[in-house]
């Protein structure tokens, strides 16, 4: 069900020339969302900032077809089963309330209670990632899942796609933060918003037809900031989306997590910045969860027992490195044919996990 404050923030959102900022310095003056509407022109001129323009298109908002409008989009939402929620809902996000920028609304598709979750981190970095990056984005992501982290982030290719991954993994709950509305993605995109939507939720600030344009994902990118208790950039170069996603975290209080990489790839030139900047270095998924005091019960898995001294070889050299397959049959004194029957073995066994270029690593 939609609350009735949500139709007074409707209204608000459909005055021409307001945005969030002006929206919530009405409402701020007037006492509530519902309070701007009992007032009049002269009483609306009497508030700071407020002139004969903005007057009159308050006056306009109040028009029966804005009130029409109002009432078939609740309607059109209802039947999609998307909430509309506002600040005055108590599943509005907590985290969120103190945003002097934050949106008037959300859209929501999914479970609502993601949204009141205690441990909620941000996971963001670069859309064109490395092989590297969206693997230890997954891993990570599926890790703090297994914790009782919420994960949000923002449904883009790369790290995004990576971390949203990770968490359906598990079978956990996400959130996914939309630069466009809920109905106006493409067939993939919309799959992948049931796919989400069937374990966490996925949002937007955006009415559902609405479709995206590029000033919406820096928009986005402020809620993915503000929604988190903290944010951790994995790859990112020094002009991404995702640098000023977390310039944003910092303006809001968050901690930002920046994960390292190598001086010679420019996809990491971001991340050492925002270190460099006093962002936290983020070394593995475990610490982040110590640093931000969410201490619930680590996940045991059982220990793989390596079924041959070879393996155990094998294992202790990748728990060092990344290693190439040539570097690995040097190292265990095995012919590259003979050192892959045991490799694809260990990979079939979720062990190692192959990487490009021929390379293996831990799964």
């Amino acid at each position: 069900m939609i609350s009735p404050d949500v139709t007074h923030y409707l209204r608000l959102s459909l005055v021409a020339g307001v945005g969030v900022v002006t929206a919530r310095q009405l409402i701020e003056a007037c006492g509530s969302a519902q309070a701007v509407w009992q007032q009049n022109k002269q009483d609306w001129l009497a508030i700071e900032g407020v002139g004969p323009k903005l007057a009159h298109a308050l006056a306009d908002a109040q028009s029966d077809n804005i009130t029409a409008q109002i009432q078939t989009r609740i309607a059109e939402c209802e039947q999609a089963n998307i909430h509309i929620i506002c600040p005055e809902d108590t599943a509005w996000p907590l985290q969120l309330q103190a945003c002097f920028d934050a949106p008037l609304l959300l859209y929501v598709q999914g479970e609502l209670s993601c949204l009141q979750a205690q441990h909620i981190l941000g996971m963001v970095g670069a859309r064109k990632a490395s092989a590297e990056g969206k693997m230890v984005t997954r891993r990570w992501a599926s890790y703090l899942s297994k914790q009782g982290v919420v994960v949000v982030s923002g449904m883009a290719p790369g790290i995004d796609s990576a971390a949203h991954g990770g968490v359906l993994d598990v079978q956990s709950a996400g959130i996914a933060v939309l630069g466009y509305g809920l109905k106006a993605g493409s067939p993939q995109q919309c799959k992948q918003i049931e796919a989400m939507a069937e374990y966490g939720c996925v949002l937007s600030e955006y009415p559902p037809e609405k479709t995206a344009h590029p000033s919406f994902f820096p928009q986005r990118n402020r809620i993915i900031a503000g929604l988190g208790h903290g944010l951790l950039v994995v790859e990112g170069g020094l002009k991404s989306g995702s640098l000023i996603t977390a310039r944003q975290a910092l303006a809001y209080g968050r901690d930002v997590f920046a994960v390292p990489g190598s001086v010679l790839n420019d996809v990491h030139a971001g991340c050492h910045q925002l270190i460099q900047d006093g962002a936290i270095l983020a070394s593995d998924a475990q610490m982040m969860v110590t640093y931000m005091g969410w201490h619930d019960e680590k996940v045991r898995g059982n220990t793989y027992q390596p079924a041959s001294e070879y393996e155990a070889k094998i294992i202790a050299l990748l728990k060092v490195e990344i290693k190439h397959v040539d570097a690995l049959a040097e190292d265990c004194s095995l012919t590259v044919p003979t050192l892959s029957t045991i490799l694809l073995a260990l990979e079939l066994g979720g062990i190692v996990e192959k990487l490009p270029g021929s390379r293996y690593t831990l799964s």
